[in-house]
């Protein structure tokens, strides 16, 4: 299977992968210095996520975590997360959702890659609007402070 898609969502370039199994799978790339979603919980969706290039720091249930290169985190359904990435490089990751349905989030809030300024795009006011409207839609439950 060669089925992907390359959009920009909220400043993270997220290349998703169609799967045969009940999962979906996406390739990242987080700049330096850029935060990650609001933080946010599933209530069915577990997640994988595996740094393969630079770290990512994970907020999990108000304890922080840094996740190196060739470190991995599991994050079961109904815990508290987020990630951004701090340091000066940037940061490659894979992300796996069970089971499969999250990927429609980022097919309905990315910013497709080959747009200009597609990057700069995907975090307007419009597009942060969007995805707290859409998030809901796909167990993606924010917590505001």
């Amino acid at each position: 299977m060669n089925n992907q898609t390359t959009k920009w969502v909220l400043v993270h370039k997220i290349t998703t992968h169609e799967t045969s199994g009940d999962f979906d799978l996406m390739l990242a790339e987080t700049p330096a210095h850029i935060q990650g979603p609001p933080p946010h919980f599933h209530n069915n969706f577990k997640e994988s996520f595996v740094i393969f290039d630079g770290e990512m720091e994970f907020l999990v249930n108000g304890e922080v975590k840094i996740v190196k290169a060739g470190e991995s985190l599991d994050i079961p359904p109904k815990t508290l997360h987020t990630f951004s990435n701090n340091s000066n490089l940037p940061c490659k990751w894979i992300n796996i959702q069970s089971p499969k349905g999250f990927k429609g989030f980022f097919d309905a809030v990315g910013i497709p890659a080959e747009i200009e300024n597609a990057r700069e795009k995907s975090h307007t006011p419009e597009i942060v609007q969007k995805v707290i409207e859409t998030a809901e839609a796909f167990d993606m439950n924010i917590k505001v402070q």
